[in-house]
C-alpha cells in the first residue's frame, strides 16, 4: 500500500524520520509527506499560518532537501507532495505554485467555507438549520469547483464535514451525485481518510454511503491515512487495510 498523506513537522505533524521509520513497520511500499499549505494572498490567511507555523509555500525547498536526505537510506518511496487550500478565486496562484514547486503531486482540500473552518463547531453552534444547510450546500459546490479545477491529484477527506457535529447529517443524495459526477469526469481522485477513523468521529471519509455512490461511477480511491505522529500512521494502516479487504477491493497508485 501507498500511504500519500502524512504530515511531518513541516507543518502539524512529527518528525520525517520518525513518519519514514512508521511507515516503514506499517509495511508500506511508499510514504507521502502533504504537508499543509495555503498560498492565498489575503492578509488574514498570510497572518495565521506565519503564526501557526504553516509555512511551506516558504520552507518546501529546505523540506526536499530532508526527503532527498531519507530518500537514500528508507527502504521504501518517499513522496514530496502537499496538502494545498482551496478556494475558487485562488485557483491562479495555486497554479501557479504548483507549476514552481514541481511537487510529485498535489492533494486539494476545502477546510473553508467563507472565514469558518467547518472542522470546528464554535462557528456554526448558534445558526439555525437553514444556514447551515446554506453552508453544507457552499461546502460541496466548493469540493465539485476543487475536482473540476483539474490542478491536483487528490482530493482529500471529501465529506469533511460530517466529522463536526453541527453539521453532520446535512450532506444530501443530490450532494453526493454531484461529487460523484465530477469525479467521474476527472482525473482527479478521493482518498479513503482515515484521519478520524480511530477517533471521536469513528469513521473514514467519505462514510459508506458516499463511498457507494462513487463506486457505482467506477471511482478508484487512494489510501490516505492522514496521521500527523509516527503512532497514528501505525494504527491506521491496518485499518485501511482492513476496509479495502473488506469491499475485495485495491487502493489506486499514483505511480507504478
Amino acid at each position: 500500500m501507498h500511504d500519500y498523506h502524512v504530515h511531518s513537522n513541516y507543518s502539524d505533524g512529527s518528525g520525517m524520520p520518525l513518519m519514514v521509520a512508521a511507515a516503514a513497520d506499517a509495511g508500506l511500499s511508499a510514504v507521502g509527506f502533504a504537508d499543509h499549505c495555503n498560498v492565498a494572498e489575503r492578509d488574514r490567511l498570510i497572518r495565521a499560518k506565519r503564526e501557526y507555523g504553516f509555512n511551506l509555500d516558504r520552507t518546501y525547498p529546505l523540506r526536499r532537501e530532508g526527503i532527498e536526505l531519507l530518500r537514500e537510506r528508507a527502504d521504501l518511496d518517499v513522496y514530496d507532495a502537499v496538502e494545498l487550500d482551496y478556494a475558487p478565486r485562488d485557483e491562479d496562484d495555486i497554479a501557479t505554485f504548483l507549476d514552481e514547486a514541481g511537487f510529485d503531486y498535489a492533494i486539494g482540500s476545502v477546510h473553508r467555507v467563507g472565514d469558518a473552518n467547518v472542522q470546528r463547531s464554535r462557528p456554526f453552534e448558534d445558526k439555525s438549520r437553514a444556514e447551515r444547510r446554506a453552508v453544507v450546500d457552499d461546502y460541496y459546490h466548493r469540493l465539485v469547483d476543487l475536482i473540476d479545477s483539474e490542478l491536483f491529484e487528490i482530493a482529500a477527506h471529501v465529506d469533511l464535514i460530517e466529522r463536526t457535529p453541527e453539521l453532520r447529517g446535512y450532506t444530501t443524495d443530490d450532494h453526493r451525485t454531484m461529487v460523484a459526477d465530477a469525479f467521474e469526469r476527472s482525473r482527479t481522485v478521493p482518498e479513503l481518510n482515515a484521519g478520524r477513523v480511530l477517533d471521536d468521529y469513528g469513521a473514514f471519509h467519505p462514510e459508506p454511503g458516499f463511498r457507494e455512490t462513487l463506486r457505482e461511477r467506477g471511482v478508484a480511491f487512494v489510501a490516505g491515512s492522514d496521521s500527523h505522529a509516527p503512532g497514528e500512521l501505525r494504527d491506521r494502516i491496518p485499518a485501511i487495510a482492513e476496509a479495502f479487504d473488506a469491499r475485495d477491493a485495491e487502493p489506486a497508485t499514483l505511480f507504478e
